[in-house]
């Protein structure tokens, strides 16, 4: 059993008002029936697909582009029933063959639900996206309205789905005014499976409704992402050795603060801060408190990293740079970056640690302190790494 896709595009779309037939209209960049044929192209289900066309488009290159081996385009009639038989007419299909007949006035058509009316026809003789009637209805009787009950009503969308015996004598039997393709079949007695229809199927009627459709098919956004930028100075004390990024480095000197003076991983707290809009350390760690008095840094890292996950982020990469002339980071960077990484709970190269120095200008080019400045973005929690 194969599945073969009709997509009719041979109307004339007069109500939209526009110099040429509404398929042929460019919608975000490509002509409205194009959106249907990538959509089928796209799916594993279709074997074949016919593109039912006027006679006059055939014929003008610059309408048509070139297409895949598996897309036949075929002359329209003069109603839509009569290009639909022509459709079917071109199709190599055996009876119990499913055939998708979609109109190219709905370009939101997705493989979803190219799926879902395939699975329909296992127990269903037809299906087809539907919406219920969600509006008041009224019947206009002169000068007075009649309330119309909603219940059982429906806005029947397309791809209409159907066994291709079954729509194609149903079609060689009717008249050439049906609405749409179920129209063909309903007085037949078979079963109609209604499956859950979208805004995404509505129908390009009238020239605005382009900006419309064009809105609702906007690719989703990337997720939003948060920025925070840090920095931070501690001066030089007499000491043997000093903290940077987790990593004890043995020096003539130490580091003057209130805590282990960490300046590499305080900036980085605050660019976390930063991002959050949460002020920074000294908010959050006052160094008039003595309890945070010798602290070890990652304290406040990990910290500043619970605030970001409760408020549904988490770091997604780093950039750490520190200032000064001496002692040398390089023999210890990748030491600080993986300490750096492991805390954070992230890949080592979602760690960049890099080191410079002023040239001898300034407090740290006279070997007063050192500095460090940091870059930090935070994206929702959702897209861990790995996943």
């Amino acid at each position: 059993m194969k599945t073969h896709a009709i997509i009719v595009a041979a109307g004339t779309g007069s109500r939209t008002g526009l110099a040429q037939p509404k398929q042929f209209e460019k919608l975000a960049g490509k002509p409205l029936f194009q959106w249907s044929i990538d959509a089928f192209l796209a799916s594993a289900n279709i074997e074949s697909i016919v593109v039912v066309m006027p006679q006059a488009v055939l014929s003008e290159p610059e309408l048509v582009e070139t297409a895949p081996s598996r897309v036949k385009r075929v002359e329209g009639g003069a109603t839509r029933s009569k290009s639909v038989r022509n459709g079917l007419r071109a199709i190599d299909a055996g009876e119990d063959d499913i055939v998708l007949i979609h109109d190219a006035a709905r370009p939101g058509l997705d493989g979803a639900t190219i799926e879902t009316l395939v699975e329909a026809l296992k127990k269903a003789d037809a299906a087809a996206p539907a919406l219920p009637v969600s509006d008041a209805l009224k019947r206009s009787r002169g000068d007075t309205l009649e309330t119309v009950s909603r219940d059982n009503l429906y806005r029947i969308q397309t791809p209409q789905a159907f066994r291709y015996g079954l729509i194609s004598k149903a079609h060689e039997q009717q008249g050439e005014s049906l609405v749409d393709d179920l129209a063909a079949v309903e007085t037949l007695g078979i079963r109609v499976e209604l499956v859950p229809g979208s805004q995404r199927l509505d129908k390009i009627t009238f020239k605005e409704d382009f900006a419309r459709m064009e809105a609702i098919l906007k690719p989703v956004a990337a997720p939003p992402v948060r920025i925070g930028s840090g920095y931070d100075v501690h001066a030089f004390e007499e000491g043997d050795g000093i903290t940077l990024c987790g990593i004890r480095i043995p020096f003539h000197q130490g580091l003057a603060g209130h805590s282990d003076a960490d300046v590499g991983w305080h900036a980085l707290t605050d660019a976390i801060f930063g991002a959050l809009a949460l002020g920074d350390l000294g908010d959050h760690f006052p160094p008039s408190d003595p309890k945070w008095k010798d602290a070890d840094s990652a304290v406040f890292l990990k910290h500043a990293l619970s605030l970001a996950s409760e408020a549904g982020w988490q770091l997604g990469n780093c950039d750490i740079t520190v200032i000064c002339e001496a002692p040398k980071i390089k023999p210890h960077r990748e030491a600080m970056r993986q300490a750096t990484a492991d805390l954070a709970g992230l890949p080592l190269d979602c760690v960049s640690l890099k080191a410079t120095t002023t040239e001898g200008l300034g407090f740290t080019g006279r070997r007063e302190g050192i500095a460090a400045q940091a870059t930090a973005l935070l994206v929702p929690a959702a897209h861990s790494h790995g996943a």
